[in-house]
């Protein structure tokens, strides 16, 4: 094959994703693309994945990708004369647990409210639809029917012929050797063919979709793409007579899949200890291998299927397979432009789910590329969520045997993963430690989440109700509300803006104005051409020329990723320094006692109110405090540099104790943010929600004459809602909320929650979620009848476009 010199794009990689991007982009119109796979198309994973098809995710946006592949792969046949295999079996999932029967109902609550067809099943209905399951033990189930399988090898050739036949070309047998890299962007792609030949593709673009190399690829483009292989198991039956279709049926409790094929029974596993493969770099002439088999590895899995399933014993195994797929370190995919980059883009990492996905993500990346925009929000799989650090192939071998694994574990709120721990710490962790901190992880670092009482463990017993830690967080939360607590920040992310154009460049990318008086602090969001919002953070004014902006720790990467690329040829300087501040929240009515036990700073409202910012002394050091609180009271963020933080945390502590002062984990703070209603980014916030449909127009400035968003904000101002974020309180104090419960308005489904927390304050759970408000006064919204879907029971909850703790804000005022 004679292969082009020039292409719009470079797609590395022939699995089912690469297949997928190749055939949307030319679906797009984009008929100058070129695929290079090494080997064979499907050769690496998709030739034996196991082809489940299912439709609900863990979120809205997820679930429309996967419903999106389901759809496709239905209609593929015909447009390309390649069959899929593709059949609507229906899945069922079984519950051997409470704990699982209760996530079971409330994902289908969830698929309620996100239009999956699904229904809730007792144990008659799910032996009538798999009369060859062992019953005994089984509580109740879920049946998907739309749900199905496919041929997984066939539905990648079946996109790579469609994409051909909209003149894209794709060359198997040919590497990607090498690019050439000029100022962020990638130039060209040297290739190198099986057959001796070897060239040069000038590209526009290039997408990394290389699959189990999709590490290796990152480094040759010079990006981080942090996923690693696992060994992944299954066995396949002798035929089985009479056995007849029948549904997917997955028993997460015994880490076990079974799919009926062409007379015979496929068991899959997830097995809680995975085996991750070739940690030290996959061999260079991999194509359509097993690995070797581990059937001692595998046993545990088979005896327990056995004994669920007594036909697959008396059936014999036929095959045994163990094949490599690659898993990240959070079990999402990566999809989207790489940081640090304009031109590369990445799909790859898809945990074992990417027949299922690859329909909807390559459609998506592909609407991303030739949109230069998010078509919706993708935050839960956009790769600028990766740190560098996760790349490292000790911490990847290490995390990613558990994260197989915890596919099929309970999916319990507040679950933190158990490996690879301990790699960012605040200046603060031993003496957080040492007061009975018990920490959870976020991007790498340990974070203070609860703390135990003397004498109680220091460990999670995870529950879908009330876990072990709640009157915990009960009593941190209103020493918040009562007293004075203090929590630790100084995971969140701290970006320095400087330089001549640093206030022009930010009050561009911000939507309110921030060319203030040095010393004010500025609440805002990064927005997006249609006036979503890309990023909610503060911005500090230090000085004439510096800020200081703060973001979620889950986002800084990300947030610095849309400066950058926002900056253009502005005189400014962006700067990561969140690890050089510690950042101490005390907040609660006696804060200001609190700081004016070991400072000699002046925190009265005439010298320090809300919103402003001062440098003072603390014990024997210095400090900067920042009045502005997440929680809604009194208080002040303490940024201590990393050499004083210890110091400045004693001196606080020793004035603290007259006061009752206590330290408080992130899970008070967030359930006394739900209270007040404060928007958490990622959850009631993305880049696909208006500012103004968020209630977040106090916050955007239109008065300025030129920032990203301005003319989205003006026209929705003009149009007027539709929709818009109320709060919830659960009428009934036992019920708890964690996120995406659906809204009853009248009776009817309307939305979801976007998330949820215990308001101990308030007597109940609370949450935040969007619904439909057309032409509606907010009399007419508020007057509905409104409840919450928990597990399939209805439960009242009053409704509110106000906080409805303190909503005049007089707390952090005061």
């Amino acid at each position: 094959m004679t292969l082009p010199t020039q292409a719009r794009v470079v797609i590395i990689g022939g699995g089912v994703i690469g297949c997928s991007v190749a055939y949307h982009l030319a679906k797009l119109g984009w008929t100058d693309v070129v695929l290079l796979e090494r080997k064979q198309l499907t050769s690496g994973t998709t030739w034996h994945a196991a082809g489940l098809i299912a439709q609900l995710r863990a979120t809205a946006n997820m679930t429309r990708l996967a419903k999106y592949s389901q759809e496709l792969y239905g209609t593929l046949e015909e447009e390309t004369g390649t069959a899929t295999g593709f059949r609507r079996t229906g899945s069922i999932t079984v519950a051997l647990t409470g704990e699982r029967h209760e996530e079971l109902r409330r994902q289908a609550a969830m698929a309620r409210a996100f239009g999956v067809e699904i229904g809730e099943i007792d144990v008659a209905e799910i032996a009538a639809k798999y009369p060859h399951l062992n019953t005994a033990g089984v509580v109740g189930g879920v049946y998907l029917p739309k749900d199905g399988q496919g041929d997984p090898a066939n539905i990648a050739l079946a996109m790579a012929k469609g994409a051909r036949m909209r003149g894209a070309v794709i060359a198997e047998r040919t590497k990607a050797q090498r690019v050439t890299r000029q100022s962020g962007r990638v130039s060209a792609v040297d290739w190198q063919a099986e057959d001796g030949t070897s060239g040069t593709i000038s590209c526009e673009h290039v997408v990394n979709c290389a699959g189990m190399w999709g590490c290796e690829v990152g480094r040759m483009l010079g990006t981080d793409v942090p996923l690693q292989a696992c060994e992944h198991f299954y066995i396949v039956s002798e035929p089985i007579a009479g056995l007849g279709e029948l549904p997917v049926l997955r028993v997460p409790d015994e880490c076990a899949y079974y799919k009926e094929d062409a007379g015979k029974l496929m068991l899959g596993a997830f097995e809680p200890k995975a085996k991750p493969w070739a940690v030290n770099g996959l061999p260079a002439d991999f194509e359509f291998d097993q690995l070797p088999e581990d059937f001692d590895h595998f046993e545990p899995i088979l005896e327990r299927a056995v004994h669920r399933m007594p036909v697959l014993g008396q059936a014999g195994i036929h095959t045994f397979f163990n094949g490599p797929e690659s898993f990240t370190p959070d079990n999402a995919y990566y999809m989207g432009l790489c940081p640090g980059t304009e031109n590369v883009w990445v799909a790859a990492g898809f945990n074992s789910i990417g027949i299922q996905s690859a329909g909807g993500a390559g459609m998506a990346l592909a609407q991303w590329m030739v949109d230069g925009a998010k078509p919706f929000d993708l935050g839960d799989v956009d790769i600028a969520r990766a740190q560098g650090f996760q790349a490292n192939p000790a911490y990847l071998a290490a995390r990613v045997s558990e994260t197989l694994g915890l596919l099929y574990a309970d999916h319990f709120p507040y679950r933190q993963k158990a490996t690879a721990r301990g790699i960012r710490r605040s200046p603060l962790h031993d003496r957080l430690e040492a007061r009975g901190a018990v920490f959870g992880e976020l991007s790498g670092w340990e974070r203070a989440n609860w703390y135990a009482d003397p004498g109680q463990a220091r460990e999670y017993a995870y529950s879908w109700g009330r876990q072990n830690w709640f009157e915990n967080q009960r009593a941190e939360h209103m020493a918040l509300r009562e007293g004075v607590g203090l929590y630790d920040m100084s995971s969140f992310g701290k970006l320095r803006v400087e330089g001549r154009d640093a206030a022009a460049f930010l009050n561009h990318v911000c939507g309110a104005d921030i060319d203030v008086p040095a010393g004010r602090i500025v609440y805002t969001q990064f927005l997006n051409a249609r006036g979503g919002i890309e990023a909610d953070v503060t911005v500090t004014r230090l000085s004439e020329t510096a800020f200081l902006v703060v973001t979620p720790a889950a986002t800084r990467h990300a947030d610095e990723t849309w400066l950058r690329r926002h900056l253009g040829d502005r005189n400014a300087v962006i700067t990561d320094v969140t690890a050089g501040e510690a950042v101490m929240a005390v907040m609660g009515p006696r804060a200001r006692a609190v700081l004016e036990g070991c400072s000699d700073g002046d925190f009265t409202n005439a010298t320090n109110p809300f919103g402003t910012a001062q440098q003072v002394h603390i014990g024997m050091g210095e400090a900067r405090v920042h009045r502005v609180s997440y929680v809604g009271e009194l208080g002040w963020e303490v940024y201590a540099s990393a050499d004083m933080a210890v110091h400045v945390f004693d001196a606080l502590m020793a004035a603290g104790e007259p006061e009752g002062l206590r330290l408080c984990g992130l899970h008070a703070m967030d359930s006394c943010r739900a209270e007040k209603a404060f928007r958490h980014f990622g959850h009631d916030i993305t880049c696909e929600d208006h500012v103004l449909e968020a209630g977040l127009g106090f916050a955007v400035k239109t008065d300025k004459p030129d920032f990203i968003g301005r003319d989205a904000v003006l026209a929705k101002r003009e149009a007027g809602l539709d929709r818009c974020l109320l709060q919830f309180l659960l009428t009934d104090p036992e019920p708890l909320l964690y996120h995406n419960e659906p809204i009853l308005r009248d009776g009817e489904i309307v939305g979801h929650l976007s998330s949820g927390a215990y308001g101990h304050a308030l007597g109940g759970a609370v949450g935040l979620g969007y619904v439909p408000c057309s032409g509606e006064s907010a009399d007419v919204l508020l007057s509905s009848a409104y409840e919450i879907d928990v597990a399939g029971v209805r439960v009242p909850a009053k409704a509110s476009l106000k906080p409805m703790y303190d909503p005049k804000g007089a707390r952090t005022r005061a």
